[in-house]
């Protein structure tokens, strides 16, 4: 068996909408990461080769930098990232949560439309993972769902307001 999370989120809204969300600085600035936490992005290039770097910071703790590498990207209907922890440089670094948290993980997200409303499906996988960061993955299942899930009713409330 895989060691991976399912996430699937249904939108009240186009997949194009939907999609250029994800994919747009503008759009993304405005409802990606934690609840309450400050988001900014300092490189967007949105293409197959292309990276997404931003950082992003609780009111009570420090900066955490992530940068994504795009490398399958279908309009309106799939993208596929590796993401990992990195310092301001871009430079992969441990997880500052946990040292033992996979160095990367490949993220696939696909868009589907049904009457107006767009499902997406998202599946996220360790990357190479050592035993230690396999369990450690393993052990954080609901930790990841729980946070996409935040994050796309944080998407649900700005789609609302477009």
């Amino acid at each position: 068996m895989s060691n991976q999370v399912e996430i699937s989120y249904r939108f009240n809204a186009s997949r194009e909408l939907v999609f250029k969300a994800f994919t747009e600085s503008e759009h993304l600035q405005n409802w990606w990461g934690p609840k309450g936490w400050t988001f900014t992005i300092v490189k967007s290039d949105f293409r197959s080769g292309g990276v997404f770097h931003y950082n992003q910071k609780p009111a009570d703790g420090d900066t955490m930098w992530v940068k994504f590498v795009y490398s399958e990207i279908i309009s309106s209907e799939k993208i596929v990232y590796t993401s990992f922890f990195s310092d301001e440089k871009g430079d992969t670094v441990r997880a500052p949560f946990d040292k033992s948290w996979p160095m990367k993980t490949l993220n696939t997200v696909t868009f589907s439309e049904e009457e107006g409303q767009t499902t997406i499906k998202m599946i996220v996988t360790p990357v190479s993972p050592t035993e230690k960061e396999n369990q450690t993955f393993e052990a954080s299942k609901e930790m990841v769902h729980n946070g996409f899930t935040g994050t796309f009713h944080q998407l649900t409330e700005y789609l609302s307001k477009i």
